[in-house]
């Protein structure tokens, strides 16, 4: 089966690492699979415009509708490839859904911005999914589509690491969430080492997040960065990004808001678990515990008062480190690449 991915791609930022071992699961598995572009572009993909034998087209679809590659002839081609039922959304944004807010986060300002974006979408295709156990709209169907790559695994080491705690994420509406890490940290400075929070924004802000909007999406407190030694620093290419998380001996999972309130899986949902480091997720108990199982609840910070728990993760990494390797183990079954390609095929096959 030839499948054709339609993405958006970003050096540091998104799902690029998912579409890699897509790829490369579809080679094992005796299928192909393309991102629709240019032969040769930026990202190590596999680029292609040639649609001879599409057997589906895959909308993965995040910030934008556009397509980065193409104009309104490129679209025509890519209806025309396959019938609509061998075509699927998914929608890693929340975006196909009335306008959701929350603690300042948001999918949509307005509704008419949200029925613009669920009728593209439908005009693409019934087949639309969320990578979520329970999205909310009545035809939208669960498929996690981010992956879990055994590739990406590097021992935990329980060494001296350059970073007691590093996050490598940028900073759009992750303010409200990260204060509540820093905080804990906060009480007790002077016990911890280094703290690294790599990203755009970070450091400082780029010239259009100054602007409008973006504004208060990408807000941070930047004198109480500096005040309390928190190092912002720069982005780093998203086939970096597991090198750098294992600097740190801890790593904090913070989700924007609005994907907290859907129940979505993301990129660092997988790749965290996957990097030589010991996740400490600031999400729903629930949450947790459907997605990485009981023991993870060991692995939970809720804010400020865990401070005890910081200082415990840095005294005692091995303890930590061996509920990692449990949910490695679960993962490498449950959400490997060709686990995850052999479901989609599935949904494209109905």
């Amino acid at each position: 089966m030839k499948i054709v991915f339609v993405y958006y791609g970003y050096e540091n930022a998104g799902s690029m690492l998912d579409l890699r071992g897509y790829t490369r699961a579809a080679r094992e598995m005796g299928h192909e699979v393309v991102v629709y572009g240019p032969p040769k572009r930026a990202f190590a993909l596999d680029y292609s415009k040639d649609l001879s034998n599409a057997d589906a087209v895959v909308f993965v679809v995040e910030w934008t509708t556009e397509l980065q590659f193409g104009d309104n002839v490129d679209w025509i081609r890519l209806l025309d490839a396959v019938p609509r039922e061998r075509r699927i959304v998914i929608d890693c944004d929340g975006h196909y859904n009335d306008p959701v807010w929350f603690m300042g986060d948001y999918n949509h300002w307005a509704m008419e911005a949200s029925a613009e974006w669920i009728s593209f979408c439908d005009n693409l295709s019934d087949k639309i999914f969320q990578p979520s156990y329970r999205p909310r709209r009545k035809n939208v169907r669960p498929f996690f589509f981010h992956i879990y790559d055994p590739a990406w695994e590097s021992p935990i080491s329980l060494e001296k690491k350059p970073f007691d705690m590093i996050y490598v994420g940028h900073t759009k509406h992750r303010w409200r969430g990260m204060l509540k890490v820093l905080k804990a940290i906060e009480k007790v400075r002077d016990k911890v080492g280094r703290v690294g929070l790599v990203g755009e924004g970070w450091g400082k802000p780029l010239d259009w997040m100054e602007q409008g909007e973006a504004k208060a999406k990408h807000y941070i407190d930047r004198d109480y960065l500096r005040k309390h030694r928190f190092e912002g620093l720069p982005a780093v290419p998203f086939d970096e990004v597991a090198v750098m998380i294992e600097k740190g001996v801890f790593n904090p999972v913070v989700y924007r808001p609005v994907f907290e309130q859907l129940g979505f899986v993301t990129c660092r949902t997988f790749e965290t678990p996957a990097a030589g480091t010991i996740p400490l997720f600031l999400l729903n108990r629930d949450y947790v515990v459907e997605i990485y199982g009981e023991p993870a609840t060991e692995l939970m910070i809720t804010g400020e008062e865990d401070s005890d728990k910081i200082l415990d993760v840095l005294a005692r990494p091995g303890y930590y480190a061996d509920i990692v390797m449990d949910i490695r183990k679960d993962f490498r079954e449950r959400h490997s690449p060709s686990a995850r390609l052999r479901e989609l095929i599935g949904f494209i096959e109905e």
